[in-house]
């Protein structure tokens, strides 16, 4: 399991949200790009970044900042938040982004997902964002009907990479995450399953570790807040 630093962009700086509310928000630095080169010096092999402006809006609104952080960093990055089209997977697949995460996108029109994941095979992931097992889009704003586990099913039908889960509920509340609901996405489904959400201290890293199969865990709060040491989390998977 590998633990994935999040760099969360809103109106080109590096924030945090509470609860994906976005009036609620933290400023953690106004240059994500050297943020980003803190996490690879403490030894992150892949960072996880989010356009929150593009995840409410549908349009990216740190495209620069994005170019900013793919010049100034080696390792891969998986980007989320706003792609909505295949033409916009392109264009951040043009700048250097290594993964392309879909979200609202997959739920609104998964026949795109299949075409993207055909198109650019194994860099297309889904994010799926959960409360109570309801499957939430358009930046946490609107709770669908569909089950989280049949979404997943079907991404992975549709060619999807792996999934990054995520329970809505403890997302930013420094409260753990949902063990529970994640081993069971884990159990149900055979694509890399990254969890996201709730992380607040090493004790969690730990309980995440006893899902078998979990691919990794991507947490930002605890680690802007200090309550988690980056380097810390990875040293404990590296000796598992």
């Amino acid at each position: 399991m590998i633990i994935i630093p999040a760099i969360d962009l809103k109106d080109g700086k590096c924030v945090r949200l509470l609860q994906g509310k976005k009036d609620e928000v933290t400023v953690y630095s106004d240059d994500p790009a050297e943020m980003a080169k803190k996490w690879v010096d403490m030894g992150a092999r892949l960072l996880h970044v989010v356009d929150l402006d593009g995840a409410f809006s549908g349009e990216q609104k740190n495209i620069e900042k994005i170019k900013e952080i793919r010049k100034a960093i080696q390792i891969p990055i998986q980007l989320g938040g706003g792609i909505r089209d295949i033409k916009r997977i392109e264009q951040l697949a043009d700048i250097g982004v290594d993964r392309m995460i879909l979200g609202t996108s997959a739920a609104k029109d998964p026949d795109m997902v299949a075409r993207a994941c055909k198109k650019f095979e194994c860099r297309v992931l889904v994010g799926i964002d959960a409360k109570d097992g309801k499957v939430a889009v358009k930046g946490w704003v609107e709770v669908t009907e569909l089950d989280a586990i049949k979404f997943a099913k079907d991404m992975e039908s549709a060619g999807a990479a792996g999934i990054i889960y995520t329970d809505i509920s403890r997302d930013g509340m420094m409260t753990g995450p949902n063990i529970e609901a994640m081993a069971k996405m884990v159990k149900n489904v055979k694509i890399p399953v990254i969890a996201s959400g709730g992380v607040s201290k090493l004790e969690d890293i730990k309980n995440l570790m006893q899902i078998k199969d979990l691919w990794g865990v991507i947490t930002g709060k605890a680690l802007y807040s200090g309550a988690l040491d980056l380097k810390s989390a990875i040293e404990l998977t590296r000796e598992a």
